[in-house]
């Protein structure tokens, strides 16, 4: 890593005591980066859970397509077994709003403990295959994202959303 950071080797480790914190401090970091342009500009008057899923999701893959190399960090991250309990919840804190949003209307299997992680992978899986979709073929982007939210929308929200 350190290497790969132009650094000499330690000197990561004179501000993070393991690999593992240095792991889930950028994590936090870059959770930080993404709920904060996800959250930008969203309009709070929007009362209807799907239009407004819908804008967080168009903000999520706008900044995937602008962060690559983030959100191919993010997407391994959050399925790796090296994001602890403690920055799970320091990410959930960050963004009241938002953890609040996927309480009410993910399905709940998805949020509790044991199914999380698979929740995650497969919302970060069609959020993947969209941006891929997307970047590859700019004329038809809108459409792929607007059809990736569908997806996304039918396979983790409540039935009676």
């Amino acid at each position: 890593m350190a290497r790969n950071a132009g650094v000499a080797e330690g000197t990561l480790f004179r501000y993070f005591a393991t690999k593992d914190d240095l792991i889930n401090e950028l994590y936090l970091f870059l959770k930080h980066d993404l709920c904060q342009s996800m959250m930008a500009n969203l309009d709070r008057s929007v009362t209807d859970a799907k239009t407004m899923t819908h804008y967080i999701w168009n903000s999520y893959i706008s900044w995937g397509l602008n962060h690559t190399c983030g959100h191919r960090t993010i997407r391994q991250l959050a399925v790796s077994e090296k994001i602890s309990k403690e920055t799970e919840q320091q990410a959930d804190d960050m963004f009241p709003e938002l953890r609040d949003l996927c309480h009410r209307y993910v399905r709940p299997e998805f949020m509790s403990d044991e199914y999380r992680a698979f929740g995650d992978g497969l919302f970060l899986s069609l959020a993947e295959t969209t941006m891929e979709f997307a970047a590859r073929d700019s004329a038809r982007a809108k459409e792929y994202i607007s059809m990736g939210f569908e997806a996304m929308w039918r396979a983790l929200t409540r039935e009676e959303q």
